[in-house]
């Protein structure tokens, strides 16, 4: 039997692009998707299938094949290419796989179930739309009889939360091996001892997106349905096989249960300097949060969903889902090269006869991706937890053009710019999102959110003030122009900046007072031009059409601001634009 002790990390980064920890998490990963039987054949863990077997039919899996739990890559790509139309082998060693009609996430289609226990947590409307127990039910039992049509199912089981205080136990059950892989990646993988001990699931995802919802279901509005019911702990997936829909329900779930016990989740990445200091990456799909916290220089806690503690930061996730439209290995090394065997490569088009991957063409989506193990990137921290952040990087991807490339914020502009969350959804995100349009969504994630946007703001002011956190704006969006007419600011100007918070360089910069939005802006940043740092000066249009631009935006962000006003403070009221 494969002993192991405890997995230290380092903050020193080691030769060849590897830490040590990396390698170690990843020799044992390999060992425990791929055990050897004494005769040396591969076989797929059945730890307590006994035990599993009873859940399953309990559930009403009357599965005639035994379930395959927590398989390894290997098998997980054989069972795929053989039985799932469309999926293929990358030159690199990656799954390619399609995600069928749906390529991004269906919000319209989301629901929450309207329960005693819950009802009166839960910020109802159009992000979280009621569903009653009656319908869940019918989708359920809808889930569960397709499931038991099929000749394989699939069972993984894992972790939400690197910090044992907080992290929950997940099941995921579900018919494509594709699925089963994608959820192997993103959620955190149990040592051969936590799988034997797991026992019974804190929650459990029930995918059955092959099969189509029935619209005549009170509350049903289509053929697609994502379903969450926190009191049965269980979530029912239908009529999409996006796999994006199981990352961002387990995210869901943590966003309702860890404000519930007093610990703040945040939708954002972070990552930890050669000192220890951390940094915290808010931003929708499409700002950057994954490219920009993949910096070789420093290690990555995670992409995309975090947890602030009494002691300092984890990652829910134990993997990492980059968008790969465009992707180069010049532009975005570490990701590029995290494309290898174990990965997934989502609706990304190939060769047919060397099977190179095509990541300029967006023929199936804009919204192409690549979901890995955290441990694929070379500087990943493993364990995935931080101390307390000393930098907040709020990212907007500005579609308009006129706000800057970075701006130091004031506690109540943090609070503003928080709240109101201001971005441009970009093509593929969205079902039906084709070219980059404004929003406003709410703590830079509304779309997940389960609480009133005030209760995660007023959580990260007091985090803010008990820590003394720097808070910076950065565009990533548009320089020069709107969008049709700009260009989107160069990857190249926004690491820049990133390393100029990073080194202290702007805490010490000369600042000027920018405008309607009446933010501080740097005078110079090291490697980026003075002209990109001021909307004003770059703009390629006349200065009558900036002025009509920027009230466009500033009447858009007040508008906006209307509905959180009465729960807001009179400063920050006031940190918003003026006109």
């Amino acid at each position: 039997m494969l002993r192991t002790s405890r997995l230290l990390t380092t903050r020193r980064l080691l030769p060849h692009g590897y830490s040590q920890v990396a390698c170690k998490r990843l020799q044992y990963a390999q060992y425990s998707h791929a055990a050897r039987s004494a005769e040396g054949r591969p076989r797929v863990h059945a730890y307590s299938q006994d035990s599993l077997s009873g859940w399953l039919h309990s559930s009403g899996l009357l599965q005639h094949s035994p379930a395959l739990r927590n398989a390894g890559p290997a098998l997980l790509y054989q069972n795929a290419l053989r039985y799932e139309p469309g999926t293929a082998i990358s030159s690199t060693g990656a799954l390619i796989a399609t995600s069928g009609k749906k390529t991004g996430r269906s919000p319209r289609d989301k629901r929450v179930v309207e329960e005693a226990s819950t009802v009166d947590d839960v910020w109802w409307g159009p992000v979280n739309k009621k569903l009653s127990g009656e319908s869940f039910s019918a989708n359920y039992d809808r889930a569960v009889s397709y499931l038991n049509t099929r000749e394989r199912l699939y069972v993984f089981d894992g972790y939400a939360g690197w910090d044992p205080k907080y992290r929950i136990k997940v099941r995921v059950v579900c018919a494509r091996a594709y699925h089963s892989l994608f959820m192997n990646n993103m959620l955190i993988r149990p040592t051969q001892e936590e799988l034997e001990n797991f026992g019974e699931p804190d929650f459990t995802i029930f995918n059955a997106g092959q099969c189509a919802a029935d619209p005549h279901v009170e509350g049903v509005e289509s053929e697609t349905s994502v379903a969450i019911s926190f009191e049965r702990k269980q979530m029912v997936i239908l009529g999409t096989e996006y796999a994006g829909e199981m990352k961002k329900g387990v995210f869901t779930v943590m966003h309702y249960l860890m404000p519930k016990t007093g610990v703040l989740s945040l939708h954002s990445s972070c990552n930890e300097g050669p000192d220890g200091d951390v940094s915290l990456f808010f931003g929708l799909s499409g700002t950057g949060k994954t490219t920009l916290s993949a910096d070789p220089q420093r290690l990555l806690i995670g992409d995309d969903e975090h947890v602030w503690t009494e002691s300092g930061v984890f990652n829910i996730e134990g993997g990492c889902y980059a968008k790969t439209i465009d992707l180069s290995a010049e532009k975005e090394p570490e990701i590029f090269n995290a494309i290898r065997f174990g990965s997934i490569l989502e609706n990304v088009t190939y060769n047919p006869l060397t099977h190179t991957a095509d990541y300029s063409d967006c023929s199936i989506t804009e919204n192409t991706r690549c979901a890995y193990p955290i441990e694929f990137i070379p500087s990943a921290k493993v364990p995935c937890v931080g101390g307390k952040p000393q930098n907040i990087v709020l990212l907007t991807c500005d579609a308009f053009g006129v706000l800057p490339p970075v701006a130091k914020l004031t506690p109540a502009q943090a609070m503003y710019h928080f709240i109101s969350g201001y971005t441009a959804k970009l093509a593929g995100t969205e079902e039906g999102v084709t070219e980059p349009e404004a929003t406003f969504s709410a703590c830079f994630g509304q779309p997940f959110l389960v609480w009133h946007p005030v209760k995660y703001a007023q959580m990260l002011a007091q985090k803010m003030q008990e820590n003394n956190v720097n808070v910076w704006l950065v565009n990533t969006g548009w320089n020069g122009g709107a969008y049709g007419v700009g260009k989107r600011i160069s990857l190249k100007y926004s690491r820049a900046i990133i390393d100029a918070i990073h080194s202290g360089e702007l805490q010490d910069a000369e600042y000027s007072t920018y405008g309607v939005f009446n933010l501080q802006i740097p005078t110079a940043v090291f490697n980026v031009p003075a002209k990109v740092l001021d909307p004003s000066q770059a703009w390629e249009g006349t200065p009558e059409e900036f002025n009509t631009t920027i009230s466009k935006l500033a009447h858009l962000f007040q508008a906006n601001f209307k509905e959180y006003a009465d729960k807001a403070t009179p400063d920050i009221i006031a940190a918003g634009p003026r006109l």
